[in-house]
């Protein structure tokens, strides 16, 4: 609330001090995590709300990621380049083919820090949630659809989903296929070209964003 007082968060501290070079009297807007900002003030170390505004950067699209671990820092590219998109949460889910089976805890909390960090470069309202990884059929829903390299539905002829499955390196294989449109999960394809898994995330955010009138 207007004139509210706190300490400079130490998350930030570093990067207002040393990186933005902030004086004493300038203002900042911090995200407040539940869709609004506080444009704050900053005196004798500490920030006073001067205002509370809805965000703006908040697309009116809820979409999740259901994301199939990567190896290397392929998850890390999802989750920095689906936040700055638009994506609501991310997902993440083993499947058959993954080569990566597990996320360490220290892991998980990298990827939430990535989430954080370009909420915060975007200007979201809302960081992006990153939810621990679980077996790809309990991510499974009738609002999901499914993407599979050249499908011929294509994701841009269906209605916006509020939930995209994103397979390994390797794909899906047919049993995962089966099972997962039992569970009623609608496939999918982006076009004729084969995308890289984390290239995927975005190009499928982007479509389905820019079709709700949320991105672009």
């Amino acid at each position: 609330m207007p004139g509210d007082r706190f300490p400079l968060p130490p998350s930030i501290e570093r990067q207002v001090r040393a990186v933005l070079r902030l004086r004493e009297g300038e203002r900042i807007v911090l995200l407040t995590g539940d869709g609004f900002e506080a444009v704050c003030r900053i005196v004798g170390g500490e920030c006073i709300v001067e205002e509370r505004l809805a965000s703006v950067g908040e697309p009116r699209h809820l979409l999740t990621v259901v994301q199939a671990l990567l190896k290397g820092d392929a998850l890390e590219e999802v989750v920095q380049r689906g936040t700055e998109v638009g994506v609501t949460a991310f997902r993440l889910v083993v499947t058959e083919r993954c080569v990566a089976r597990d996320v360490s805890p220290r892991r998980l909390e990298r990827l939430r820090a990535i989430a954080r960090e370009s909420a915060e470069q975007s200007e979201r309202g809302v960081v992006p949630a990153v939810h621990a990884p679980v077996a790809l059929l309990n991510a499974v829903s009738s609002a999901s659809v499914l993407l599979l390299e050249r499908h011929g539905s294509r994701l841009s002829e269906l209605d916006p989903p509020g939930e995209v499955i994103i397979g390994p390196e390797g794909g899906f294989t047919p049993g995962e296929v089966e099972a997962a449109v039992r569970l009623g999960a609608r496939p999918a394809g982006l076009g004729p070209r084969i995308l890289r898994s984390q290239t995927v995330a975005v190009a499928a955010s982007a479509v389905i964003l820019s079709r709700t009138g949320d991105f672009a």
